[in-house]
Order: structure tokens, then C-alpha cells, then sequence
């Protein structure tokens, strides 16, 4: 079969992308972030908090033994999961906020993928030289000196990749203990797993995938475009001042060309491998080291900067004729934003009213339906309950039952005559309770009674209460 005869691809091969270091504002934006970022990542486990002598002293902890997540002061239990909920709910509204204000700033500069594709280029680029020299070694035959280079950036990769996963797994257990486990070999299989699948997937993905992560494993690309609309302020090219391109080599020549000069050098820098003069491209994650790259470029030939730069195309026709682009501001506060402002506002506002005042003590009563009620000896009518008391504070407590709208019964407690008892620290406690009407009261002969049961601490203010009812003859 001749290659006219052949089927078209379906798929093109990967082109190794070997972005050029530059220096400027974005870049070293972005080298700021990735250290906070990364910092914060690597160190919060090992950040210690006091809650006292009964709880864990992490402060940032995922327990998942105990159901429980610790936040320096703040401790989410399973029946707050509403707290995790609005969390992801602003985290999503705050994503489709910067997205409809500043296109993919996210991608550029905060992403997981982005900050550990910074990192691992910037070890290749220690190891292996500058962008020329990266496209030599790629290009030339295995020797001992390429071996020995590829050898030395996959070992410090595979560092940084063992690093973060073992970082993550810290979040979930004491970070000292499990740190000590690990290292002797006796730490549990599923934190061995982790660290080594995360392990892996850093290695591969910051190492070897980079851009392909983005363009054909993320889904964002395909929906930021219901995000953006014409007064989005995104990395663009500003192709009615910068065409006709040319080298400018010559005065007389130059005359009829534009502003830029096809040096490449906003392709070379970019970590995506794509030209920003193409327009606007599902690939670029506005990293807007084409911004430096091109500043630079027009600084030295002596160009006002800004050829490529962050701007909204509802400002193009202004600009064609001359006029300055809108303040960014303009383009920042419309209807979009606004709206996606207020909800993550209101999100987070409602978040922090549930968090204060929530209480540290919760009471959960269910009758016990088998059978429905139990007549003893002397015809009284008894019901029983179970109960379950949430003790959210960090010491333990005594807490008293009573009972409140119906007096003629009686309340007692399974083991004791005590109309006490004693909750640990942070804990639920299983109680199980018996309320009795005496023969002939009108709660024995009621079918259903309604009653609210109330818990307080002793020698202290916190008090909880739950309803419930309890049966008659007359059910």
C-alpha cells in the first residue's frame, strides 16, 4: 500500500515541548506561588496544634479512624459534612469566578499539574541546560553523557514525586509516627500503596505528560469557554499592532510592518508548545510567560510593551482606532462576576454564621419499634429509646436527662438510677432509655405522646434537645 493509499491518523505523536527560561513580573508570580504553595503542602502536617491531652495535636488532620477532620481549631464531624459541602461549593464558585474575570488563571499558575510541571522543568533545566541545549540532548544518539544526564533528572524527580506522595499521606495520620512507621517498615499497606501510587502518577505526569494532561485528561479546557465571553481579560495578541510581522532588517522595509519582529520567542517560552499569535487556543492555560517573553523582546528594540499581553477582546475595535483599553476594573465588575461574587460570598458568610454557632453537644433519640411498647407487671406502659450523645469538646462531662411535655412519665436509664451520665471527650455515647406512664395515666391510654428530651451539661450552660413520642394502648 502506497502512503497515498494509507488511512489519515487519528492521533498525532507527542512533540517534545522544551520551553526557554525567561525572566520577568509573571514569572516571578508564578516562581512565589509555587513556593507558598508547595510549602504549604510539604509543611502543614508537621505543624503542631494543642486541643489538649485527649485529642491529636495536628493540625491540619484527616481521621478517618475516629471520623473526624481537624482544622488548627476547628473539628468537622461526620453529621457536618455540610461544612466539606459549602467548602467545594466555594471552591467551585471561586473557579468559575476568576475563570469569567481572567480566563484560566487557575491552570497558569495554581494548579497541582502547572506547580509540579514548573518544579520538574526547572530540575530539567538545571540538569540538562537551557532550551537549545535540551533540544541537542533529545535529538542526539544515546552516549554515556545523555544516560548519565537522563539518569540524574529521573533520581531527582523521583525524589520530589516520593516526596509528594508521602506528603499526602501525612494528612491522614500522625505525621511523626507514620513518618517513623514508614521508615521501619511497619506502617500499614494502604499508606505503603499511596505513597506509591501517588509516587507514580507525579513522576509520570510532571515528567512525561505535562501538557498532554491538560489538553486531553482535564476536562476545564472544554468548559471555560461557558465561563469567558468578550470582556474576559485573557493572554492574547494584539494582531492589529504586531501584523504584518516581519524582521525589520531594513528601515525601508519595516515601514509597512507591525510591531512584532517573529523572533518566536513567546512560542519558545511556552510550556504548552503553542503560538498565542494563533489566537485564542483550547491548549493555552494563560501562564502569560509569552507576556514576559514578548515585553522583553519589545524593550529591546525599542516597542511600547504589551504586544501580547492580558486583554479583552471587546476592547479590539477601541483599540484599532486608536483609543486606550477599558480599566480592568471595567471589564472585572459586570453582571457575571458580580453575581458569581455574592454567592461565594453568601456561601462563605453562611458557613461561618453555622460555624459559630453551632454547639458542642448533640442529642439523637430513636424509639425502639420491636416490640412497640412493653406492659409490665403493675399495667404500667414503658417505651424505650435509643439515644446517642455527641461530647464535642476536649474534656469529659456529665450530663443530666430530663423530660419535657408530658408529666406523668417517668424517665429512667438502662443500668442505673443515676438520671446521669458521663460522656468521654470527643466522643458518641450509646445510652439506652426507658420512659413509663403509670396505669391510667393519659399517656398510657394516648396513642402517640409527643415529648422533648433535653440533655445538660452539669456545671455548665451547654444544653441539647431532640423530639420524639411515645406510644400508648391506643396506638
Amino acid at each position: 500500500m502506497s502512503a497515498a493509499d494509507s488511512p489519515p491518523k487519528l492521533y498525532e505523536a507527542q512533540a517534545p515541548v522544551f520551553p526557554r527560561r525567561v525572566g520577568g513580573r509573571f514569572r516571578t508570580l508564578k516562581w512565589w506561588i509555587m513556593a507558598v504553595t508547595l510549602g504549604i503542602y510539604y509543611l502543614t502536617p508537621w505543624i503542631r496544634w494543642d486541643r489538649g491531652p485527649n485529642l491529636p495535636d495536628q493540625a491540619v488532620l484527616v481521621d478517618l479512624a475516629h471520623r473526624r477532620f481537624f482544622f488548627f481549631w476547628i473539628e468537622i464531624w461526620p453529621h457536618e459534612f455540610y461544612f466539606v459541602a459549602g467548602l467545594l461549593i466555594m471552591a467551585g464558585l471561586g473557579l468559575f469566578l476568576f475563570t469569567s474575570a481572567l480566563g484560566r488563571v487557575w491552570c497558569g499558575y495554581s494548579c497541582p499539574q502547572t506547580v509540579w510541571t514548573d518544579l520538574f522543568i526547572l530540575v530539567e533545566r538545571r540538569v540538562e541546560g537551557d532550551r537549545n541545549a535540551r533540544l541537542r540532548l533529545w535529538n542526539a544518539k544515546w552516549s554515556a553523557r545523555k544516560a548519565r544526564l537522563r539518569a540524574a533528572k529521573w533520581a531527582l524527580w523521583l525524589l520530589i514525586a516520593a516526596a509528594t506522595g508521602g506528603a499526602w499521606v501525612f494528612y491522614f495520620a500522625d505525621a511523626p509516627t507514620l513518618a517513623r512507621a514508614l521508615a521501619a517498615g511497619q506502617a500499614p499497606f494502604v499508606a505503603y500503596a499511596s505513597v506509591l501510587l501517588l509516587t507514580a502518577t507525579t513522576f509520570v505526569f510532571g515528567g512525561f505528560l505535562r501538557e498532554q494532561v491538560c489538553i486531553y485528561m482535564c476536562p476545564w479546557p472544554r468548559i471555560q469557554a461557558a465561563m469567558m465571553d468578550e470582556d474576559t481579560l485573557t493572554v492574547g495578541y494584539r494582531g492589529w499592532r504586531g501584523e504584518p510581522r516581519g524582521k525589520h532588517r531594513k528601515a525601508a522595509a519595516a515601514a509597512g510592518l507591525g510591531d512584532c519582529i517573529d523572533c518566536m520567542a513567546c512560542v519558545n517560552v511556552c510550556p504548552m508548545g503553542i503560538d498565542i499569535r494563533d489566537g485564542q487556543q483550547l491548549e493555552c492555560i494563560t501562564c502569560a510567560l509569552c507576556i514576559d517573553a514578548c515585553d522583553d523582546v519589545m524593550s529591546r528594540i525599542g516597542k511600547p510593551r504589551g504586544l501580547i499581553d492580558y486583554l479583552a477582546l471587546s476592547d479590539e475595535p477601541r483599540e484599532r482606532a486608536g483609543g486606550a483599553p477599558r480599566p480592568a476594573w471595567r471589564h472585572a465588575l459586570r453582571p457575571r462576576t458580580i453575581l458569581c461574587t455574592a454567592l461565594w460570598a453568601g456561601v462563605g458568610l453562611a458557613l461561618l454564621v453555622a460555624l459559630f454557632i453551632r454547639s458542642d453537644v448533640s442529642l439523637a433519640v430513636s424509639p425502639v419499634r420491636s416490640p412497640v411498647y412493653v406492659t409490665l407487671a403493675d399495667g404500667a406502659i414503658r417505651n424505650a429509646y435509643e439515644v446517642r450523645l455527641r461530647n464535642q469538646d476536649g474534656a469529659a462531662r456529665s450530663f443530666v436527662f430530663t423530660l419535657e411535655g408530658a408529666r406523668d412519665l417517668q424517665l429512667s436509664l438502662e443500668g442505673t438510677r443515676n438520671p446521669a451520665v458521663i460522656v468521654p471527650a470527643d466522643e458518641t455515647f450509646r445510652q439506652r432509655l426507658y420512659l413509663t406512664a403509670a396505669p391510667g395515666s393519659a399517656a398510657a391510654a394516648a396513642g402517640r405522646t409527643g415529648v422533648r428530651l433535653w440533655i445538660t451539661a452539669q456545671g455548665g450552660d451547654a444544653r441539647a434537645h431532640a423530639d420524639t413520642v411515645f406510644t400508648g394502648k391506643d396506638q
